[in-house]
């Protein structure tokens, strides 16, 4: 009985670890990062200024677009811009310590342009952490989600994600538009950080037309700020979760506006039109991992709302 009972308890144990395996994204912890040092035209003061990115350890000078470097995933709001022959930069992913390491630090800020001492520009500019690539440099301030190709290759059906997170909420009671052109709005709600991790199961027509069948959905808004809190799993709802208690309209497939943008097969950057839900079995292609530090979409958040993250794993 007695060697019955430890064969039994071995068993569940070794079930319990192959349901927990756990699998770091790449570059996930954080540990590792490229600077970028980039100098501003004269004409907006010509400062040297350092973007960072995420990939292998790196320090580089010179104007110049980036791509992914050694295979990471990581792509994140930190751009290089080229508008009408002026050269700048926006930076609002930084960074940062965490646990004896280095961890991501996503910052909602006004990012100030101001030519010849006359032109004033103020806009809104919140960090955003995605797997996928931002297309530089940017050549214009239309349509800002079509300036990055959101999602990578991924056919494994983890059942959760796991990270590290740290949250900041700004204080304010509403949020505000600022895009630096139009006159500045007050956006009802409090702002809010915002994870986003989507598996997708995509198509392409012979036209470059993308579309995608939603396999698995987790999203969430973090309401209050809080210390860090390590290693917190969140579960992965496969299938059409419409239906489900935890629904919110937020969660729903993403067209129109909301849509991401990837780069198609004639290498034209195009939205993906998410046309339905997959089957809750479904092999999906691609996978979305994506944090900001705001979360009402492009100029829309409040100066100071700050998202941590740090270790960034799939649960199986």
């Amino acid at each position: 009985m007695k060697l019955r009972n430890l064969l039994a308890v071995s068993a569940l144990c070794l079930t319990s670890q192959a349901f927990a395996q756990e699998e770091l994204v790449k570059y996930g912890n954080f540990e590792h990062w490229i600077q970028r040092d980039i100098k501003e035209s004269a004409i907006i003061g010509g400062k040297m200024k350092a973007l960072m990115e995420i990939g292998p350890t790196a320090h580089w000078t010179g104007n110049k677009a980036y791509t992914n470097q050694g295979g990471s995933p990581w792509a994140t709001s930190n751009v290089y811009a080229k508008v009408s022959g002026v050269q700048k930069t926006n930076a609002s992913v930084f960074r940062d310590e965490h646990a004896g390491g280095s961890c991501a630090k996503l910052y909602t800020h006004i990012e100030k342009v101001k030519a010849l001492g006359m032109i004033n520009i103020k806009v809104l500019a919140s960090g955003s952490l995605f797997t996928g690539q931002m297309i530089e440099p940017i050549t214009s301030t239309k349509n800002p989600m079509g300036k990055m190709s959101v999602g990578i290759p991924f056919t494994k059906r983890p059942r959760a994600i796991k990270f590290d997170y740290k949250v900041q909420l700004s204080g304010e009671p509403n949020r505000v538009r600022k895009n630096g052109f139009s006159k500045e709005q007050v956006v009802p709600g409090k702002d809010m950080p915002e994870v986003i991790v989507l598996l997708q199961q995509r198509s392409e027509d012979d036209n470059g037309n993308v579309t995608a069948k939603r396999v698995a959905t987790f999203r969430m808004r973090f309401s209050s700020s809080t210390g860090w809190v390590n290693g917190k799993t969140f579960e992965l709802n496969y299938g059409n979760i419409t239906g489900k208690s935890f629904y919110r309209s937020y969660m729903g497939l993403l067209n129109g506006a909301e849509a991401f943008y990837t780069t198609n097969s004639k290498g034209k950057q195009v939205a993906i039109k998410e046309d339905g839900w997959a089957d809750e079995n479904a092999t999906p292609t691609h996978a979305i991992i994506k944090f900001d530090s705001s979360y009402g979409g492009a100029y829309v958040g409040s100066e100071g709302t700050t998202l941590w993250v740090d270790n960034v794993k799939w649960v199986y």
